[in-house]
C-alpha cells in the first residue's frame, strides 16, 4: 500500500489567506513551506487512486501530484472514488472539482451523503457517473475501480468523539460536544494482499478506552493536530473558541494527545489537520521538537509513505 499527503494544514491552509499571525508570517515569508488543506490519496497497486477526503485545494494537489494525472488520452483519471471523514468544508469541497461527468464513487457515512444529498451544489457530481456508496460503522467496504472490480483495499468507518460541521450547528451544540456520532469518524484502510493498513483521524475531540483499544499497536496513524493548545486561537486574537469547542484534541498538555496516545505502541504516528496557528508547523520551534521527542512525525504535502 502507498500512501500519499496531499495537504497536511487545516481548513484555510498554511498560510490562511487573511492571517498573518507569528506562524503565518513565517510561511508568508517563505522561511516555512505552505501547506494545503487535509487530504491524503491511497492505493494498492500504483494504478488506481482513492482519496481520503477532498479539500478545496484539490485541483493543486492534483497538479503537484503526478501519480494523481491522466495517463491516457481524452478524459481519464487514475482517481476512483472519494472517502469522507465528515462533512466540513475542508473535507467535501474538493468534490466540486470533480464535477466533469467522470466515473467516481463517494464513500461516506448515510449522515455526510445526506448532507451531499441536501446541498443542490453537489447535483453538478452526475448522479448517473458519481455513485454515492454508504459506509456503515464498523463494517469492512471494498473500495472498487471504476469498472466495479476489487481496487485490493478495504475501508472500515468508525465513529470518534467529535460534532457536526460548522455550518450543521444549532442552538443545542454545546450539549453535542465530543459526542459519538456519524458526523466525524476516524478510517482504517487496508490493503487486502498484504494485510497492511493505516488509521486516518483528521478531526478527533477526545480520546476515550474504545479509541484507544482500536489504536493500540496500530502501525501507521494521522492524527488530528490541528491545534497546539486548546486555547490556542484566544491567545493569538484570532478567535473566540477553543480547540474542544470546534472539535479537536490538542496536542499538548496533560489531556493532549501526545500525552494520551503515548503508551499505545503505536508503530508510527503522525499529525495532520494542523492549523495555520499551531507552532509544530514550523521546523526548528521548540513544539516542532516535542512532537519529535515524544515519537511524533508532522505531515507534509507531498510525504510518500509505502507500508
Amino acid at each position: 500500500m502507498r500512501i500519499r499527503v496531499l495537504g497536511a494544514a487545516a481548513g484555510g491552509g498554511f498560510p490562511q489567506w487573511n492571517c498573518n499571525c507569528e506562524v503565518c508570517r513565517r510561511a508568508w515569508s517563505g522561511a516555512v513551506p505552505a501547506q494545503t488543506q487535509a487530504s491524503l490519496a491511497v492505493t494498492a497497486d500504483d494504478q488506481t487512486w482513492f482519496l481520503l477526503n477532498a479539500s478545496p485545494d484539490l485541483r493543486a494537489q492534483i497538479l503537484a501530484t503526478p501519480p494523481l494525472q491522466p495517463r491516457r488520452p481524452g478524459r481519464d483519471t487514475p482517481i476512483a472514488g472519494v472517502v469522507l471523514t465528515n462533512g466540513d468544508v475542508d473535507a467535501l469541497a474538493g468534490l466540486l472539482s470533480l464535477r466533469e461527468s467522470q466515473p467516481l464513487a463517494v464513500y461516506a457515512t448515510g449522515r455526510v451523503l445526506a448532507t451531499l444529498a441536501a446541498n443542490p451544489i453537489f447535483a453538478v457530481l452526475n448522479p448517473d457517473r458519481v455513485a454515492r456508496r454508504p459506509l456503515p460503522l464498523g463494517q469492512a467496504t471494498d473500495l472498487l475501480t471504476q469498472d466495479g472490480s476489487s481496487s485490493g483495499l478495504r475501508v472500515e468507518a468508525f465513529s470518534v468523539p467529535g460534532k457536526v460541521a460548522l455550518y450543521l450547528e444549532d442552538a443545542a451544540i454545546e450539549q453535542r460536544l465530543a459526542e459519538r456520532s456519524e458526523d466525524t469518524v476516524g478510517l482504517e484502510i487496508t490493503a487486502t494482499a498484504s494485510g497492511k493498513r493505516l488509521l486516518h483521524i483528521p478531526a478527533c475531540a477526545g480520546l476515550d478506552d474504545e479509541l484507544r483499544a482500536r489504536l493500540r499497536r496500530a502501525p501507521l496513524l494521522f492524527f488530528d493536530g490541528t491545534l497546539w493548545q486548546d486555547d490556542e486561537m484566544i491567545r493569538a486574537g484570532l478567535g473566540a473558541k477553543t480547540g474542544r469547542r470546534m472539535g479537536h484534541l490538542s496536542v499538548s498538555g496533560p489531556d493532549g494527545s501526545m500525552a494520551a496516545l503515548a503508551e499505545l505502541g503505536i508503530a508510527r504516528k503522525l499529525f495532520i489537520h494542523i492549523n495555520n496557528t499551531n507552532p509544530i508547523l514550523c521546523a526548528g520551534s521548540a513544539e516542532r521538537a516535542a512532537v519529535a521527542a515524544a515519537g511524533w512525525e508532522v505531515a507534509q504535502d507531498g510525504l510518500d509513505i509505502r507500508l
